[in-house]
């Protein structure tokens, strides 16, 4: 089969499936592959039905509509567009004209922190793209991979295919404030830097990261605290204020709390540099 410029080659394999079963080994991967393929479906309605699990549906070809949900919402299918499929969500096909489409089906724990951080948005079961390409490979390789058993690299390619297929952040507000947190601010003077509200500030970060300002902020600072550890010859104290902490014990409290060794031990069992450290 041709993988080179697009899916599997439809001149040679109109429809083709394959079903996965993973194994305990697997499933503590946190999310697994429950199936791919391709297909053809002709103009006219399909049965309707609800998943058992999640589903991505690579629309290529066609116009149509998808029905969606308890009170069968008609959702508008021009190709290039993706379905997203919700377990135990009602669905049905109603193409126009002839889809022809790629899928795949996946499930696991993982799912619910990608429906927290707005990946897997059931209020947005269709959606466009203005560049196919980057979906294109991304599909491309998760139906290779998933003929060869490798479950790492299946389980790779449905994150790769999740993260690319979701949609952008219409802002980088989180990009912004991961920016300021090592300033010693508070929440209402961030607010201000990036003008705006509390309120404003606080939904935005929730969009992209699922989380609170105050959590960004906490985890930039550990993150840059690590960073400065494992690598800069710098007094603990010296650190903490960098990160935004007046207080070095109170730091070190909270670096312990969080990363579970106090920052001497962190910079001991961190670093990859090879460099003694001196304290």
């Amino acid at each position: 089969m041709d993988t080179e410029g697009g899916f599997l080659d439809s001149c040679q394999v109109l429809n083709w499936s394959i079903y996965l079963t993973p194994g305990q080994s697997e499933r503590q991967l946190g999310l697994f592959c429950l199936g791919a393929g391709e297909g053809e479906n002709p103009r006219g309605p399909t049965p309707e039905r609800a998943l058992g699990c999640h589903a991505l549906v690579w629309i290529k070809e066609g116009r149509g509509h998808l029905l969606h949900g308890p009170d069968r919402q008609l959702f508008e299918v021009h190709a290039p567009a993706m379905l997203w499929l919700y377990p135990g969500v009602l669905h049905g096909y109603r193409p126009t004209t002839r889809w022809r489409s790629a899928w795949t089906l996946f499930s696991g724990p993982a799912t619910a922190a990608l429906t927290t951080l707005g990946h897997l948005d059931p209020s947005q079961p269709v959606r466009r793209y203005s560049d196919p390409r980057p979906i294109d490979r991304a599909f491309t390789r998760l139906l290779r991979v998933s003929t060869t058993h490798n479950a790492v690299q299946t389980v790779a390619a449905v994150f790769d295919l999740i993260a690319l297929a979701a949609p952008p952040p219409d802002d980088d507000v989180a990009g912004q404030l991961a920016g300021l947190a090592c300033k010693a601010l508070s929440i209402q003077d961030y607010a201000a830097e990036l003008e705006l509200s509390v309120r404003e500030l606080r939904e935005a970060v929730r969009r992209t990261t699922g989380s609170t300002p105050q959590e960004l902020v906490l985890t930039t600072r550990l993150n840059t605290a690590k960073a400065l550890l494992a690598e800069e010859d710098l007094s603990v104290a010296t650190i903490a204020r960098r990160v935004g902490y007046d207080d070095p014990a109170y730091f070190t409290r909270l670096f312990t709390a969080r990363v579970g060794l106090s920052p001497r031990a962190f910079r001991r069992s961190g670093s990859i540099s090879g460099r003694i450290s001196s304290f």
